[in-house]
């Protein structure tokens, strides 16, 4: 996996860490909540997945961005994943890290019924950064996550899942959390502190 600034690990993978987040009902909120207080510098470099409407242009890398430290854009494809930089699933397409480390978008049938998906993104992250992937579930219905924070589990990465009582929508959230498979359950308010906690120590 190729993230700029990175050093290749024994079983493949790169440093620093790469923080990969998926929400659904309620997500936006949670996630501006979450970026605004990432810290310029912010060493990994960052995926978002949010279940947006196929067909209709999307304002989220704006909305994140006019909160965020970081650089926040719309994924196009082929991007190579950077340290200190935010990417966005555009609408209607899976967003997956390829085989060379870069960026890849799928127009690939929807995933629990969902397209992005985190589901596909999750697994694709685990297979290519392993013990350096941070997998986080916020707010949203229904179980996308569920199968791909098993994965991230598998290959040793972190699991975090918010607080289903901190949810607008705890679908997600709680099927995460029946996986078995989080580290830890954390109120929105924690979430983007103890993301950095984990990229720090992973760094």
């Amino acid at each position: 996996m190729q993230i700029v600034s990175g050093t290749a690990a024994p079983n493949g993978s790169m440093d620093p860490p790469l923080v990969v987040i998926a929400a659904s009902a309620g997500g936006i909120q949670a996630l501006r909540h979450i970026l605004a207080e990432f810290p310029a510098g912010f060493p990994a470099a960052v995926l978002v997945v949010q279940h947006l409407e196929a067909g209709r242009a999307s304002r989220l890398a704006h909305v994140l961005g006019s909160v965020c430290a970081l650089p926040v854009a719309e994924a196009a494809g082929g991007e190579a994943l950077e340290a200190g930089r935010v990417w966005v699933a555009p609408p209607g397409r899976h967003m997956v890290v390829g085989a060379d480390g870069c960026i890849e978008l799928s127009d690939a049938p929807p995933v629990r019924f969902s397209r992005p998906s985190a589901d596909p993104l999750f697994a694709s992250v685990a297979e290519r950064c392993g013990a350096c992937a941070v997998a986080v579930v916020l707010t949203g219905m229904d179980s996308d996550g569920s199968l791909g924070v098993r994965a991230v589990k598998a290959r040793g990465g972190t699991v975090l899942v918010q607080d289903p009582a901190t949810a607008r929508e705890g679908g997600m959230p709680r099927n995460a959390i029946a996986t078995g498979a989080a580290d830890d359950v954390v109120p929105l308010e924690q979430i983007a502190g103890r993301i950095v906690r984990a990229v720090t120590a992973s760094a």
